[in-house]
C-alpha cells in the first residue's frame, strides 16, 4: 500500500500505467476521427478532378481530453484507492497484536475492540497469523502467550477482553519478551491508552526490533481524568480532580452518589488554562453527606474517575458536656476552647448538659475532666454508651480527686489508682515524659509523634493482666496514657491528662486533632489504622469503575498498607467486612495524567478517531462509465449517426447515471444494515444519551429483559439496539425506552418531527427519569426537569396516573404497582380518547430506573441493587418490564376480553 496523507493506494503498481497517457494522446492526435459517411449518387462528378495532397483531420483537442481522463480515471480505479485507509499489514510474518488493558483503557474500551477487529479482518483477509499480548498484569502473572492463533481465535479472546482496574506494567511484558523466542519477522500494532509510564520506551523498542510498529493512542483531550479521595472540612468535602497537561480551558461534571445509586450532588468543575488539577467544594447537609458512598466523574468509565468514600469521610456529631457557658471569661485555659477547635474541623460539634445531649442524635460523647456523676445521668449514659456509643473521657484535678477520696470509677475502661501521680520508681520522673510509639494494635497506629509533645502529670491505672490490651497510647516509660475498654455495643475511651496545656502540651500539637479523628471514625466501628488484622475484600471496582464482588484471586489488605502496589491480587474497593469498610483507591497510586509523548523514531502513530475507510472505485469507475458513454454519444453526433433529438435524451440517461453513480453506498450499506438488524427479528432498543454509563445500563437492561421474555413467553427477541434520535429511523421498533441523562442535549427539529412521527404511527415511548431516589427537594428530581426540556416541541398527549383497571395492570401478570430499581412514584399513561392507536398509550412516563432493576452482565448476574424490597422487588420490576413489552405487541386485547362474556350469551341464543 502507497498512502498521500489521507488518501492510500492498495495497488499502487497499476500507477505505473499513467506513464502511457501521452502516448495516448499521441495516438489520439495522429489517427483522425472516423469519417462522416453520406450517401450521394453523382459519384461521376468526381472522375475528372485532379488528385492533391491533403491534411488529414485531426482528433478535436476536448475529445482528446475527454478520453486521457477516462483512462486516467480507468488506470486510478484499478489502483484501488482509499480515503482515510485503515493500517495495513506489510510483510508475510506475523501479526503481533499489543492491548493496553488497564485502568485507563476504560475510557475509550470501544474504541479500542473496533481498532482490533480493524486489524483482526485484514489479518483474516492475508491469512497472517495473530500474537495476542495484554499489558496489564492478569491473574496468572503471565502477560500472554506466543502461541499463534487464528484471526477468528484472536477475535473471540479480544471480545471478551475487559480493562483491569489496576496500572498496565510495560516493562513487565517488555522484560519478559526478552526472555522469549519471538518471529525473526512480525508486523506490531501496540493499541496503547495514550499514558506515559515505565516501559513505554523498553516495549517499543523491544517491538520495533521484530518489524514495522505501528501505535495507536486517544487524542490528548480524551485521556482520562482522576478522581482523588476528598478533604474534610467544616461544612462539606473539598474534592480534587486532574486531567492531563496541554490542554485549553475545559470543565467536567463530579458527582456525589449514594450507595443505594442516588445522586446527592452533581457540581460542574472548571479547569483554567494550562492547569492539570482543579478543586471543587460539595456543601451537603449532614444527613446527606454522610450518605455519599463515591466521587465520581460523569462520562469517565475508569477505575481512576472514582474515589470511594469510607467512615473518614462522613462528618459524625459529637457532643461535647458543657455544665456551663462555653464562653468562658478565660476561653485559652478551658479544656472545652481546645476541644471544639480540635474536633470542629471534622465533627459537628453540640454543645450542652448530659441529659440534653442524650436527646440528639449522637456518635461520640467527650466528658472533659468532671468528679462523680449524678445517678440518673450516669444511668442514662451508661444505656448510651451499651447500645453503641463512645464515651471519651479526660482525667485532670478533679477526677483525680475523686479517685484519691475512693470514688468515681465507673464509666472508666480501667480501674484507677489512688495517688498515682507522686507515686516513686517507674511511675515518677523528674522531667516531662514523651510519647512512646503507637502500638500495631492502637488506632493510633501509623500517626507520627511530634518529638516536643511531652507529658507532666497524668492519673495512672491500676496494674492488671489486661491493662496492655486496653492500652492504646504510653508513655516512653510504659505508663498508659490512653485506655480503651468495650462496654456493651459501645466504647469506654479514658484519656488519663487533661484536654488543655495545663498537664500536657498535647492540646497544642496536630496529634492531638489525628487522635481526636480516629476515635470518633470509631463510633461506627471503623478501624482507624486498620488494625492489626489483614482486612478481607467485600466489593472491589472493575475497569469501568463499577462496584463488583471480588474475585477468588483477591487477597486481604495486609494491616498498615499506606501505599498498596495494586494488580490482580489487591484492586482498588472496599475491604473490610459490611460493617466496616476501608476505602482504597487507585488515583493516589497514579498521582497524575501524563501523556506519552517520546517514542523511538520510525514508528507510526495514528489516533483511534479516524475517519470512517472510503473505498474510492466505485466513484472512480462510476466516472468512467459517464464519460465512456459521453464519448459514445460525441463520436456518434460527428459521425452524423445521431439526430439531436435522440442526443438530448441520451444526455438526460447520463445526468441520471451520474446523480446515481455519485450517491454514497457507505451510507445505503449502513442504513441496510440498521434495518436488516432491527426488523429481522423483535427488538426492544433504547435512546442514546451521550452518557456511556446509562447507555450501558440500558442496553444492560433491555438485555436482562429479553432473556427474561424469551423464558417467560412466546416473544423471542433479537439483541437490544441503541438508537440515534437525531439520525436513525424508529419506525422498526414497537417500544422504546428512553432514560433521561441530564447532560443530554436538546432536540433538533429533525429529530423532534421523527419522535412525533413514530408517536403518531403506533409507536410507544417509555420515558424514565430514573430519579425517584432523589424526589422531595424541590418538587423533582433533575431526570423530570430534563424531561421538561427535552419534550418541548414534542407531540405529547394529556396524561394522567395509571387508572387501577389499565390493561398495563394485567397484560400478562396481575399488578398494582410498577416498582424498578426504586419504588414508589407515579407512572403516567396517555389519557383515554387521545389517539386512535387501539387505545395503547404512545407515552409511559416513570421515575423507577427499571432498566437498572432488570440489568444483567455476560454471566447473567445482576448488576445494580434494587432498593428497598431486594430481589422481590426485583421480580416485580421484570413483572412490569414483561406486561410492558406485551403491551406495546398485543395492544389492548385484555381489555377486549370483558367483552367474551355478553359474546358468548349472545351466540348462545
Amino acid at each position: 500500500m502507497m498512502s498521500l496523507g489521507p488518501l492510500a493506494f492498495a495497488t499502487p503498481w497499476v500507477l505505473l500505467a499513467l506513464a502511457v497517457l501521452p502516448v495516448l494522446i499521441w495516438l489520439l492526435r495522429v489517427v483522425p476521427p472516423a469519417p462522416k459517411r453520406l450517401s450521394f449518387p453523382a459519384i461521376r462528378l468526381l472522375y475528372d478532378l485532379k488528385p492533391r495532397d491533403e491534411t488529414s483531420a485531426t482528433t478535436p483537442w476536448w475529445l482528446i481530453l475527454l478520453r486521457v481522463l477516462l483512462a486516467a480515471l480507468v488506470i486510478l480505479a484499478l489502483a484501488h484507492p482509499l480515503l482515510n485507509p485503515r493500517a495495513q499489514l506489510v510483510g508475510g510474518g506475523p501479526m503481533v497484536l499489543v492491548i493496553d488493558d488497564g485502568w485507563a483503557a476504560g475510557h475509550d474500551w470501544q474504541a479500542r475492540q473496533e481498532a482490533a477487529d480493524e486489524l483482526l479482518a485484514q489479518a483474516d483477509r492475508t491469512n497472517r497469523p495473530v500474537i495476542l499480548l495484554t499489558t496489564a498484569p492478569n491473574r496468572d502473572g503471565a502477560p500472554g502467550t506466543l502461541n499463534r492463533l487464528r484471526a477468528e481465535e484472536a477475535r473471540s479472546q479480544v471480545q471478551a477482553l475487559l480493562p483491569k482496574p489496576w496500572p498496565a506494567d510495560r516493562q513487565a511484558l517488555a522484560d519478559w519478551l526478552e526472555s522469549q523466542t519471538l518471529p525473526s519477522s512480525a508486523e506490531s500494532f501496540w493499541l496503547s491508552d495514550g499514558l506515559d509510564g515505565p516501559g513505554v520506551a523498553a516495549l517499543a523498542t523491544r517491538l520495533q526490533r521484530l518489524g514495522a510498529l505501528t501505535v495507536l493512542e486517544p487524542e490528548g483531550g480524551s485521556l482520562p481524568r482522576l478522581a482523588f479521595p476528598p478533604e474534610s472540612g467544616v461544612d462539606g468535602l473539598t474534592a480534587t480532580v486532574a486531567r492531563a497537561p496541554g490542554i485549553g480551558p475545559s470543565s467536567l461534571w463530579l458527582r456525589a452518589v449514594a450507595a443505594d445509586g442516588r445522586i446527592l450532588a452533581r457540581e460542574q468543575v472548571d479547569f483554567p488554562v494550562g492547569e492539570v488539577a482543579a478543586q471543587k467544594r460539595i456543601v451537603l447537609p449532614t444527613e446527606l453527606r454522610n450518605e455519599i458512598a463515591r466521587l465520581e466523574i460523569e462520562n469517565d468509565s475508569t477505575a481512576g474517575s472514582v474515589a470511594l468514600i469510607d467512615e473518614r469521610w462522613r462528618r459524625r456529631p459529637v457532643g461535647l458536656v458543657s455544665e456551663t457557658s462555653f464562653q468562658a471569661s478565660q476561653p485559652l485555659l478551658s479544656e472545652l476552647h481546645y476541644l471544639d477547635q480540635a474536633l470542629s474541623p471534622f465533627s459537628e460539634v453540640r454543645r450542652g448538659r448530659i441529659e440534653a445531649l442524650l436527646e440528639r442524635d449522637l456518635a461520640v460523647i467527650v466528658l472533659p475532666d468532671s468528679g462523680a456523676l449524678a445517678g440518673p445521668e450516669r444511668e442514662a449514659l451508661q444505656r448510651w454508651v451499651r447500645n453503641g456509643g463512645v464515651l471519651l473521657r479526660f482525667a485532670g484535678p478533679i477526677l483525680s480527686s475523686a479517685v484519691e477520696e475512693g470514688g468515681e470509677q465507673s464509666l472508666v475502661p480501667v480501674p484507677l489508682r489512688q495517688g498515682g501521680r507522686l507515686l516513686g520508681g517507674a511511675l515518677s520522673w523528674s522531667q516531662p515524659a514523651r510519647l512512646a510509639p503507637f502500638s500495631a494494635a492502637s488506632p493510633f497506629h501509623g500517626l507520627a509523634i511530634p518529638a516536643d509533645v511531652t507529658v507532666q502529670r497524668q492519673v495512672l491505672a491500676q496494674p492488671s493482666l489486661d491493662l496492655g490490651e486496653r492500652t492504646w497510647a504510653a508513655l516512653e516509660d510504659g505508663t498508659p496514657l490512653v485506655t480503651a475498654g468495650a462496654e456493651g455495643e459501645g466504647r469506654l475511651v479514658l484519656v488519663h491528662t487533661t484536654a488543655s496545656p495545663d498537664w500536657t502540651n498535647l492540646p497544642l500539637s496536630g496529634l492531638f486533632v489525628q487522635m481526636l479523628q480516629r476515635v470518633v471514625a470509631l463510633s461506627q466501628g471503623v478501624q482507624g489504622a486498620r488494625g492489626d488484622q489483614p482486612l478481607p475484600p467485600v466489593e472491589t471496582l472493575d475497569g469501568f469503575g463499577r462496584l463488583t464482588a471480588p474475585s477468588a484471586a483477591t487477597q486481604a489488605l495486609p494491616p498498615g498498607l499506606e501505599e498498596p502496589r495494586f494488580g490482580p491480587a489487591l484492586p482498588p474497593g472496599f475491604y473490610g467486612s459490611d460493617q466496616s469498610r476501608v476505602a482504597v483507591n487507585l488515583a493516589p497510586a497514579i498521582a497524575a495524567v501524563t501523556p506519552m509523548v517520546q517514542l523511538p523514531s520510525g514508528i507510526a502513530r495514528l489516533g483511534y478517531e479516524r475517519g470512517e475507510e472510503v473505498d474510492l472505485r466505485p466513484f472512480l469507475f462510476t466516472g468512467a462509465m459517464i464519460l465512456l458513454l459521453l464519448d459514445l454519444l460525441v463520436s456518434l453526433l460527428l459521425r452524423g449517426l445521431l439526430p439531436m433529438r435522440r442526443a438530448r435524451g441520451m444526455a438526460a440517461i447520463l445526468a441520471l447515471l451520474a446523480g446515481g453513480g455519485l450517491a454514497q453506498p457507505a451510507q445505503a450499506q449502513s442504513d441496510d444494515r440498521f434495518a436488516l438488524a432491527a426488523s429481522l427479528n423483535t427488538v426492544l432498543a433504547y435512546v442514546r444519551t451521550g452518557d456511556s454509563t446509562v447507555d450501558e445500563a440500558s442496553r444492560e437492561g433491555l438485555t436482562g429483559l429479553s432473556r427474561a421474555l424469551e423464558r417467560r413467553t412466546a416473544v423471542e427477541p433479537g439483541e437490544p439496539m441503541g438508537v440515534d434520535i437525531e439520525t436513525d429511523e424508529l419506525a422498526f421498533f414497537p417500544l422504546l425506552y428512553w432514560p433521561v441523562a441530564t447532560s443530554q442535549g436538546g432536540l433538533s427539529p429533525a429529530a423532534i418531527g421523527r419522535v412525533n412521527s413514530y408517536l403518531r404511527t403506533g409507536g410507544t415511548i417509555v420515558f424514565d427519569t430514573r430519579d425517584q431516589g432523589e424526589v422531595g427537594f424541590g418538587g423533582g428530581g433533575p431526570g423530570l426537569q430534563r424531561l421538561q426540556q427535552i419534550a418541548h416541541g414534542l407531540d405529547i398527549p394529556q396524561l394522567e396516573p395509571v387508572p387501577p383497571e389499565h390493561v398495563l395492570t394485567k397484560t400478562f401478570y396481575l399488578m398494582d404497582s410498577f416498582p424498578g430499581r426504586f419504588t414508589g412514584g407515579t407512572v403516567w399513561v396517555e389519557r383515554p380518547g387521545g389517539r386512535g392507536n387501539d387505545e395503547v398509550s404512545s407515552v409511559i412516563v416513570g421515575s423507577h430506573d427499571w432498566a437498572a432493576a432488570w440489568a444483567v452482565d455476560q454471566a447473567g448476574r445482576y448488576r445494580y441493587p434494587v432498593v428497598p424490597g431486594g430481589e422481590a422487588q426485583r421480580e416485580w420490576a421484570y413483572r412490569f418490564g414483561v406486561n410492558l413489552v406485551m403491551y406495546a405487541l398485543t395492544g389492548n386485547y385484555k381489555a377486549d376480553q370483558v367483552h367474551v362474556p355478553s359474546i358468548l350469551e349472545r351466540l348462545g341464543q
